[in-house]
């Protein structure tokens, strides 16, 4: 699909994968929009970038996706690109931890709920588009499971298997495209609590994305991502046993 001269929203879009989508999608002639719960992150990130606007929002809340939604419409005419990147981790150990359930409500809500919110919220503007699309950002661990960060994995296969069906939905109705974007280990704010000094630079995720665009590949299996998902499929024991050596993803 063509990624020149459209109107994009980025949630969590202040640092890590969000920051460096916006830097790459706003150096093709886009108007890109992120968008936290922190104004002067996002303040910060935009100065440092060329054609980026902010409005702070948090994904979580209904009455903040609404004001998205009139902000949009009010100063960007409309939406040609909606990408679903913030999120939250926590470590989690199931032997020992006794606040699991409060954490994963936490997990669920931020990664899957509040992006299920999101795009129902936004659709309408998106349906307006000429050629618009969804990203959603997944994980590795949507197809194998990584033991510290249990509720995690849980709440991004919950999305994934979303993303698959509403692309699924969306292509009888409208041309909209939804595209996965599952990166490993990357190394974020988010990640820092679960080894993610270990993991690939969000520059390398946001290229993939790039690449997916331009080639209309919906699935992006991002670095090791790719490897985990074809052992998953052939040795699925091999598969979980790579994903929890070291305790790491």
């Amino acid at each position: 699909m063509n990624i020149t001269n459209k109107t994009i929203l980025i949630t969590g879009g202040g640092s890590g994968i969000g920051f460096q989508i916006a830097k790459q999608l706003s150096a093709k002639g886009n108007k890109v929009i992120i968008t936290g719960r922190t104004e002067e992150k996002l303040r910060k990130a935009a100065e440092q970038l060329t054609g980026v606007s902010y409005i702070a929002a948090d994904v979580n809340k209904t009455e903040d996706i609404d004001r998205l939604s009139a902000h949009l419409s009010d100063n960007f005419n409309g939406l040609d690109i909606l990408i679903n990147n913030a999120g939250q981790a926590y470590y989690c150990d199931l032997n020992t931890a006794t606040d699991i359930a409060a954490k994963a409500a936490v997990e669920i809500q931020t990664n899957y709920l509040a992006v299920v919110n999101t795009i129902e919220k936004l659709l309408p503007l998106l349906k307006k588009s000429s050629e618009a699309a969804i990203v959603n950002v997944t994980s590795i661990v949507a197809f194998v499971p990584n033991s510290i960060i249990t509720t995690y994995s849980t709440s991004k296969a919950a999305l994934h298997s979303y993303t698959q069906s509403l692309r699924y939905a969306l292509s009888k109705s409208s041309s909209i495209k939804v595209f996965d974007l599952m990166p490993p280990l990357v190394d974020t704010e988010l990640s820092g609590g679960i080894g993610g000094a270990n993991g690939i630079p969000p520059s390398e995720v946001a290229d993939s994305l790039i690449s997916a665009f331009e080639q209309d590949n919906f699935e992006i299996h991002t670095g090791n991502t790719a490897y985990i998902y074809e052992l998953s499929r052939t040795a699925p024991e091999d598969a979980f046993k790579v994903m929890n050596q070291d305790r790491e993803v």
